[in-house]
């Protein structure tokens, strides 16, 4: 691997780079923060596609479209001496001190868990007046919810054991059908909320990263499914012209592959 000074000297070479291009490139000199936030969302999926397909190469790749955006953003910064890129690595390094005072003071911890209290704790002792001020509003609903369960459970305010939160999906379960027999819209909606917060509860008692395995199964679906309609295409049969019983065999059959 890359000794520290090689990989100074690479960093060096990328804000050289973002400097000529600030400078020089038609579309880099007109790019703002917001501009750019929606590529940034965009390449943070695509890097967590990557680690979800474990293809190496191409975390390496999309690791640096995303350093590339923190550079991005730090140039904007630093045209309107606001902060620049060292203000951002000192930043964060200030901060990672300041909430590993097990490291860098006299804190002792026993465990994971303690170091998580710590940190929710710490936050509060900053001036935050609620953990959950550190939930993005605009993550999407299912990493929201996720993240809001370990920020509570952070500060103590979880279940003691896995068969307490499985009670409580059952229980969600149950009145999820009741009102889905009462045809009331938005109680089914209100009920189906619950029940997938507290699966994903559960989900965290069992250290399933809920996202993750939803996209897992997102692409073992669509690759049955695409299997699926190569076979139909090499019958010149489409889909909607073949019985659920044409199509459960070759779903059958995508399933063992």
């Amino acid at each position: 691997m890359n000794s520290r000074q090689d990989q100074l000297k690479a960093f060096d070479r990328l804000l050289t780079i973002m400097d000529e291009l600030r400078a020089q490139c038609p579309w880099d000199k007109k790019q703002t923060m917001e501009s750019l936030r929606h590529l940034t969302i965009e390449e943070t999926y695509e890097l967590g596609d990557a680690i979800l397909d474990n293809d190496l190469e191409e975390v390496k790749k999309e690791l640096g479209d995303v350093l590339l955006h923190i550079v991005f953003y730090s140039k904007i910064g630093s045209e309107t001496n606001d902060f620049d890129i060292a203000d951002v690595c000192h930043s964060i390094c200030d901060k990672l001190v300041a909430r590993h005072p097990h490291i860098y003071s006299d804190v002792k911890v026993e465990n994971e868990e303690d170091v998580k209290r710590n940190w929710e704790n710490l936050k509060l002792k900053e001036g935050k007046k609620s953990v959950l001020e550190g939930v993005p509003r605009s993550l999407p609903a299912l990493v929201k919810a996720n993240r809001i369960q370990e920020k509570v459970a952070g500060v103590g305010f979880d279940w003691e054991a896995p068969n307490q939160v499985w009670e409580k999906v059952e229980e969600e379960l149950h009145e999820f059908k009741s009102e889905v027999d009462s045809l009331d819209q938005d109680a089914i909606e209100n009920e189906f909320g619950d029940v997938l917060f507290s699966l994903i509860n559960y989900a965290r008692f069992l250290n399933i990263n809920p996202e993750n395995a939803l996209e897992r199964t997102n692409k073992k679906f669509s690759k049955r499914f695409q299997y699926l309609e190569a076979k139909a295409q090499s019958l010149n049969k489409p889909l909607k012209d073949m019985t659920l019983a044409e199509m459960d065999v070759f779903w059958e059959e995508a399933k063992k592959i």
